[in-house]
């Protein structure tokens, strides 16, 4: 019975998957060839104004949504929200959600190409309100600005990302830090709030400050021709450290 309700639950996994094939029930304004977003999805709405690109990776329990509420729940004589003709919430091609992130979207958010997110990262470009003293602050409407995450960037574990960020192309945001502003492009971030903490000095072609631990060695591949024999000493020489 135990072996039964494994392989049921595999099953219900992999048929549950949504791809462009396979959408179920929702329909994204596009979701690209091989993007898969796992079973079980978490909430997802306004997915016509959210475009995938292609190969991206969603994690179990991610919430994508766009306004809000679905516009299904808009009170009754008034009409569903409407953001336009365009997307509001973009995703590029070969990007990684990890399990329990959350992209919550008024403005627009725009994550480029190959973005890498850990589990658990938080981007919105909706912030509350606090004007009136005199009212619940979740009663009062919210701020919103636009996000943008710039392309082969990676987003640690627990991160949050505050409306109006603009990262530049391959930043790291450390695990638990709180973004805001513009963060330039090859820069590493952390604490909350975040900071510059380490940046590639295009210059000196080097690290500042310089890394703590030399670059990891990558194993070479095999050139047509040549033995794995041939290649080892080269192999093992190159990864030897400094």
């Amino acid at each position: 019975m135990s072996r039964l309700a494994h392989r049921a639950w595999r099953w219900a996994h992999e048929i549950a998957a949504v791809t462009a094939e396979r959408p179920g029930p929702l329909r994204f304004g596009r979701i690209g060839p091989g993007t898969r977003l796992a079973h079980p999805q978490g909430t997802v709405f306004g997915e016509h104004w959210i475009h995938l690109g292609d190969y991206c990776i969603i994690g179990e329990q991610v919430t994508l949504t766009v306004g809000l509420m679905p516009p299904e729940a808009a009170p009754a004589g008034h009409p569903p929200p409407d953001y336009g003709p365009g997307p509001v919430l973009r995703l590029g091609d070969g990007v990684v959600l990890g399990r329990d992130s959350h992209v919550v979207a008024l403005a627009p958010i725009t994550i480029g190409d190959k973005v890498y997110c850990g589990p658990n990262v938080y981007l919105t470009s909706i912030n509350h309100s606090y004007d009136d003293v005199t009212r619940p602050v979740g009663e009062q409407w919210p701020r919103t600005a636009p996000v943008e995450i710039g392309a082969g960037s990676w987003l640690g574990a627990n991160c949050v990302i505050l409306p109006g960020a603009k990262l530049g192309r391959n930043v790291v945001v450390a695990a638990g830090s709180v973004v805001r502003g513009e963060i330039p492009d090859h820069a590493v971030v952390a604490g909350a709030p975040a900071r510059v903490v380490r940046r590639w000095d295009a210059g000196t072609g080097a690290w500042q400050p310089p890394l703590r631990t030399p670059a990891p060695g990558v194993p070479l591949a095999e050139a047509p021709g040549e033995t794995d024999g041939q290649l080892r000493p080269e192999a093992d020489e190159f990864q030897q450290p400094a």
